[in-house]
C-alpha cells in the first residue's frame, strides 16, 4: 500500500514538473531579426560638429527654471488641474538647435517617421547625439546650465509620477419606503504616470540670465 501511494505521489509530482512552461529567451537571430524589422530614419542633414561644439563653448549666460507638471483629476475629466507636481531628481538634456537638429525634431514628431508601435525609429547620428549638456534638479524640481552662451536650445526631460485618483464604489442596496437605495463609499487609487517636457529656449546677449518653466 505504501508503495502505491509513493507512486502516485512520484508521479503527481513528475506531471506537476512537467506542467511548468519556462518561457525561453530570445536568440541572437532573433533579437537581430527584430532589429532588422525597424525603420530607422535619419536626417539627410549633414551634421557639422564644429557648429555644435562653437553652440556648447563657454559663455557667460545661464538657463535658471524649474520643471514641473500638474496632476491630473478625474472630476475634472482627466485634465492637469491638480496639485503641482515638481520633477524630483530628474534628467534634462539640452541639445544646440542646428540645422541638423531643426530636420531632426521636425522628423521625429511626424507620426508617419516616428511610430514605436510600428516599429518606426527616427534618430540621430551617433556624433550628434555626443554635442549635449544635461542638468539634474533637486527635490523642487530647480536646474541650472551655467556658462551658456546665446543662441537657440531644446531640453526635455521625463517626468514618472505618482497620481491619486478618488471616487465612489458600490458597496450594496437598501430597501426603504420609498423603494431601493444604493450605497456608495468614497475610495482612492494610484496610477504610474509619464510626461515628456521639453522646451524651446534662445539666449538673446551674452551675460544673459534666462529663467524658464519646464512644463
Amino acid at each position: 500500500m505504501k508503495k502505491i501511494l509513493l507512486l502516485i505521489f512520484l508521479f503527481g509530482f513528475s506531471y506537476w514538473m512537467n506542467a511548468q512552461y519556462i518561457e525561453p529567451e530570445k536568440s541572437v537571430k532573433e533579437a537581430e531579426k527584430k532589429k532588422q524589422s525597424e525603420i530607422i530614419t535619419l536626417p539627410k542633414s549633414k551634421f557639422d560638429s564644429v557648429v555644435a561644439k562653437n553652440m556648447l563653448a563657454i559663455g557667460k549666460s545661464k538657463i535658471t527654471g524649474v520643471a514641473f507638471t500638474r496632476a491630473r483629476e478625474s472630476k475634472n475629466f482627466n485634465m492637469k488641474t491638480g496639485n503641482k507636481v515638481n520633477a524630483n531628481q530628474m534628467k534634462i538634456t539640452l541639445y544646440p538647435v542646428t540645422p541638423y537638429f531643426q530636420e531632426f525634431y521636425k522628423l521625429y514628431k511626424d507620426k508617419t517617421k516616428h511610430n514605436p508601435k510600428k516599429n518606426m525609429f527616427v534618430e540621430m547620428e551617433r556624433d550628434a547625439y555626443r554635442y549635449r549638456l544635461e542638468a539634474i534638479t533637486n527635490s523642487d524640481g530647480e536646474f541650472t546650465f551655467p556658462d551658456m552662451k546665446p543662441g537657440k536650445y531644446y531640453m526635455f526631460g521625463v517626468l514618472d509620477y505618482v497620481t491619486t485618483y478618488n471616487s465612489h464604489q458600490y458597496t450594496g442596496s437598501g430597501y426603504d419606503g420609498y423603494g431601493r437605495i444604493d450605497y456608495y463609499s468614497p475610495y482612492s487609487y494610484q496610477k504610474n504616470d509619464s510626461e515628456l517636457l521639453e522646451l524651446f529656449v534662445e539666449i538673446k546677449q551674452d551675460g544673459e540670465i534666462l529663467k524658464v518653466k519646464l512644463k
